[in-house]
């Protein structure tokens, strides 16, 4: 594992936009990890994880301290009755793992276009499932490289969020509970969801997935939507013409444009409905 400097963060997000890392690690493996976690100097703060790249936005201007990403990580999947998934691990994979264990209650995983790591790191949903709903445990490592367990009961879950006990202490891996289930009847359903999701979503472009939360009672899609913004673009990152809540990269996009493209939408369904729409991309500065 090699510190690498000014690396380009751009091509490694789903949405590339964004500039370079003064401070790049891509570790192989949990234990390197560990010891240069444990080696680090204090004035590479602050630390940024970085999984698929999905759900972020990095500056133009880059990112100081120091970025660990997570792509090279040997990821896992192990057990029946709980199913321990490492943080590098996709989220459709873990679904996919699921089903070919008779395991019901995963296949909305497949919607989430990030890692496990990410997932817990925000709760993130799809097809009415969110992930901390099947968590029974958590793995974590600290600012100083020590890795231990930790209770669902010591985080604080809301919709799309979650308040960690302490600051600088990261996923490694989520413990989590299924139901018994029909592995043929899960396959059908697992695969009437992607196909779902091929149909409403953006897919093959350069997307970071949803943008805005879900109000209550309503979806953010609709109220784009009917504010007649599907289409709108500022420079070259444009409201997708096929699913109102996602935003793509039409090709150098900058991420001064995408934050007042952002900023317009909320701005407008605010005047128009008196709705004020919450971002759920994180913004990284």
């Amino acid at each position: 594992m090699k510190l690498q400097h000014q690396v380009p963060l751009g091509p490694l997000t789903t949405w590339r936009i964004g500039g370079a890392a003064d401070n790049y690690i891509a570790p192989t493996k949990w234990d390197d990890l560990a010891t240069f976690l444990q080696s680090m100097p204090q004035n590479t703060d602050p630390i940024y994880w970085l999984g698929l790249g999905s759900n972020v936005l990095v500056p133009d201007e880059g990112l100081r301290g120091l970025v660990i990403h997570t792509k090279k990580l040997a990821s896992t999947i192990t057990g029946i009755k709980t199913v321990r998934a490492e943080a590098g691990v996709t989220c459709a994979k873990l679904a996919r793992y699921c089903v070919k264990h008779g395991l019901s209650g995963a296949t909305f995983f497949a919607g989430i276009p990030g890692t496990v790591g990410g997932a817990l790191a925000m709760n993130a949903g799809a097809f009415g499932g969110e992930t901390w709903r099947q968590v029974v445990a958590v793995e974590v490592i600290n600012r100083q490289g020590e890795r231990y367990l930790r209770q669902p009961e010591e985080y604080r879950i809301g919709y799309r969020s979650v308040t960690c006990p302490k600051q600088d202490e990261w996923f490694l891996a989520g413990h989590f509970a299924f139901s018994p289930g029909d592995p043929v009847q899960l396959g059908q359903a697992l695969r009437g969801l992607i196909q779902q999701r091929n149909q409403s979503q953006p897919i093959g472009t350069f997307s970071c997935g949803s943008v805005f939360t879900n109000p209550p009672g309503d979806y953010a899609a609709r109220l784009i939507e009917h504010c007649g913004l599907k289409g709108y673009k500022i420079g070259a990152i444009q409201v997708s013409e096929k699913h109102a809540n996602f935003m793509v990269n039409c090709g150098g996009a900058t991420a001064q444009d995408t934050l007042a493209l952002m900023n317009h939408i909320k701005q407008t369904v605010q005047e128009k409905t008196g709705i004020l729409l919450t971002s759920e991309v994180r913004v990284l500065a």
